[in-house]
């Protein structure tokens, strides 16, 4: 595995398990703000990138082909990120506050739809929603960034 090198500030969205919310977030932050951002996300305890993630961002045309699901603990003290992102409640709640040398930690808690019980349909559905939330508080997040 090579080491990650930010060419510009870095991004860093956190989860439990790195395997939806914050996937998604990254992926959205690249397509919409990779010009400004280098973008990465990670998990406190990585589960792999589940099957609905992958399929719900390729139907709006974004491959995780090149994702993984990845540990905080390859960001932490290695990575200088200036902007840390908390997408779910327990991340926020079991990460420290202060997010060494980030200039700005915040929470934008997603449900998670992994935790989504029904039908496939449903579940797929769930997906799509937080995708589709996802996008849009990424994309205001970034306009009010960039000032665009």
């Amino acid at each position: 595995m090579k080491p990650f090198v930010a060419e510009k500030p870095v991004v860093l969205f956190l989860c439990t398990g790195n395997s939806a919310r914050s996937q998604m977030a990254e992926a959205f932050l690249r397509k919409h703000g990779e010009a400004h951002f280098d973008a990465c996300s990670a998990g406190l305890s990585p589960k792999g990138i589940h099957p609905f993630t992958t399929q719900v961002m390729n139907e709006v045309g974004i491959s995780l082909d090149s994702h993984r699901s990845k540990s905080l603990n390859e960001y932490l003290g290695k990575v200088s990120a200036s902007h840390v992102i908390f997408v779910c409640e327990q991340a926020e709640q079991s990460c420290p506050r202060i997010w060494p040398f980030a200039l700005n930690t915040q929470c934008m808690p997603f449900r998670d739809p992994a935790a989504v019980e029904g039908t496939e349909a449903e579940q797929l559905d769930a997906f799509r929603s937080v995708r589709d939330d996802i996008e849009q508080q990424v994309l205001a997040w970034l306009k009010n960034e960039i000032g665009e």
